[in-house]
């Protein structure tokens, strides 16, 4: 009954917006999801509100974990996936050709939470600089979403600025709702994610901040691609429509998301329904600023996604690519 009313909910509020189904023949695509967190709401609002459907494209999401999601699309049983800059230019140096169609978040979106009776015992100073905060990750276990994925690349990069090497810390990958139990119940110091999870440790006064993507920590590597809607190099030569209606709905996501806040919530709200309003309202002012209207993506985007890899120990420094614009195809973005 809840997730009817729910469905509900959302159809109406489509319907008052104007974006309800369309009644065209449709065209069919399949995109795959790393994760389940705020920095996919243009996704979740070209879902929820039918805006690809609207443009006669049926989109069936796929959560794969991790860069398995990107991993689909290099095998072919995903035609799109929501990445990151520094998953795209590591397929490339490894001869795996994808492109960039859409960068739906500008900066990494991933923050590193420490529990607050860490931070207490050892008088952390929050408004320190970033390298000294981040000696408070030796000896931590923290959660990533998943090895080698962006929370990894963003906590590896930031314990290294500390003089922190990577067997140093204990990296446990855990989706959200194990890691936010795990860290409730003390059996991990921190994670490294992005919202709303962040904001939920922050409001109820269990975590505090180490580092913080909304003023481009790391500086040194932002900006940054994130939210990286991609496909193969050769997919949308074959099937410009449906890359086109696929695109076409994360431009219209991401402008709903600048437009209409309220709106904007509520879709949230319909997909987590169980966080205080104010977790979710702090998650929405986190991703619309870091929100690309229009969804671009830049040559220097995915250089800094290339420099944060090498940091981060995922590639060797001369593997890093020559050139950056030949992975991007900002065609689409109208």
């Amino acid at each position: 009954m809840i997730g009817a009313v729910r469905s509900f909910g959302l159809v109406m509020l489509a319907a008052a917006l104007g974006c309800g189904p369309a009644r065209a023949e449709m065209e069919h695509a399949t995109l795959a999801i790393p994760g389940i967190n705020v920095l996919f709401l243009a996704q979740h609002i070209a879902s929820d509100l039918h805006l690809w459907e609207k443009d006669g494209l049926d989109v069936k999401v796929l959560q794969i974990t991790g860069i398995g999601s990107m991993n689909a699309v290099i095998a072919g049983s995903a035609d799109f996936s929501m990445s990151s800059g520094p998953s795209i230019t590591r397929a490339w140096a490894r001869g795996q050709k994808l492109h960039a169609l859409a960068t739906a978040i500008n900066q990494s979106g991933q923050d590193i939470v420490i529990r607050k009776d860490i931070a207490e015992a050892a008088h952390f100073d929050p408004a320190a600089p970033l390298a000294a905060r981040a000696t408070i990750l030796k000896g931590r276990t923290m959660a990533v979403g998943a090895v080698a994925a962006i929370p990894d690349v963003i906590l590896k990069v930031i314990a290294k600025s500390a003089g922190i090497g990577p067997d140093e810390i204990r990296v446990a990958p855990m989706q959200p709702p194990e890691f936010m139990a795990a860290f409730a119940r003390h059996a991990i110091d921190g994670f490294s994610n992005g919202p709303p999870y962040i904001q939920q440790a922050l409001l109820d006064g269990s975590g505090v901040l180490v580092s913080d993507s909304t003023k481009g920590e790391p500086a040194e590597y932002s900006p940054v691609s994130a939210a990286l809607l991609l496909a193969r190099a050769d997919f949308c030569d074959g099937h410009k429509s449906i890359c086109a209606k696929m695109v076409h709905g994360i431009v219209a996501a991401t402008r709903f998301i600048h437009e209409h806040p309220r709106q904007s919530l509520a879709v949230m709200k319909a997909r987590y329904p169980t966080l205080d309003a104010r977790v979710l309202e702090a998650a929405y002012e986190m991703v619309r600023a870091m929100s690309g209207n229009p969804p671009i993506t830049s040559p220097k985007m995915l250089e800094n996604s290339d420099d944060l890899n090498v940091r981060a120990g995922f590639i060797k420094p001369e593997e890093k690519l020559a050139r950056y614009d030949e992975l991007i195809d900002n065609s689409y973005v109208k």
